[in-house]
């Protein structure tokens, strides 16, 4: 097993959320900024290329275990886009605003609203592991017009749960972190990552 991580991402909400998660099992997760990592392209059409290849990048350039991941979110009758584009769906620079917009545009007049969030989580213990772990996460919901909610980010306010009455960003933080796609993710990688201990 190993005590330290690089984390493939220099996001502090992630850094915060990962860090705590694996605390408990004696992991300590530093962020790739901190280490000099570059930032990694993301060139492939799948979110396990892109997450297998921020991972291997990070673990590469520290020689430390690293974890990455790749979300987004995927609409059925837009054949999963904006799938792994979704931080940048409208183009650059990268706007929520712009994103839930063009999304909006694209699925008017649509009856099948269906969509879901995906996480996917890649944890190599060195650049050349031939066995990484793998952890996805799936969150169905579908996309409304107008935006409910003042929490989360990106599509959330946009995102409406069915079972939950409400959008995502209208959940309490520690009630969408526990439903997420990445909470899921994470509580799957935490279960492979226990059992090697």
């Amino acid at each position: 097993m190993f005590d330290t991580l690089v984390l493939a991402s220099n996001n502090a909400g992630k850094l915060k959320e990962f860090s705590a998660l694996l605390a408990p099992l004696g992991i300590k997760v530093v962020p790739q900024g901190e280490l000099g990592v570059p930032e990694c392209p993301e060139p492939h059409i799948t979110f396990l290329e892109n997450a297998l290849e921020k991972a291997r990048h990070a673990s590469r350039v520290t020689g430390l275990p690293a974890l990455a991941d790749d979300s987004g979110i995927c609409v059925e009758v837009l054949n999963g886009a904006p799938g792994v584009l979704s931080a940048r769906f409208a183009g650059e620079p990268k706007s929520d605003a712009a994103n839930n917009a063009l999304l909006v545009s694209k699925l008017a007049g649509e009856t099948n609203r269906r969509a879901w969030y995906t996480c996917v989580l890649v944890l190599v213990r060195h650049a050349e592991d031939p066995q990484p772990l793998v952890a996805e996460g799936v969150w169905h919901g579908e996309i409304v017009d107008t935006p409910r909610g003042e929490g989360g980010f990106g599509y959330d306010p946009y995102f409406w749960l069915a079972d939950q009455g409400q959008t995502v960003a209208e959940l309490p933080a520690e009630q969408k972190n526990r439903m997420s796609h990445r909470g899921q993710a994470i509580a799957v990688l935490l279960e492979r990552l226990k059992a090697l201990q």
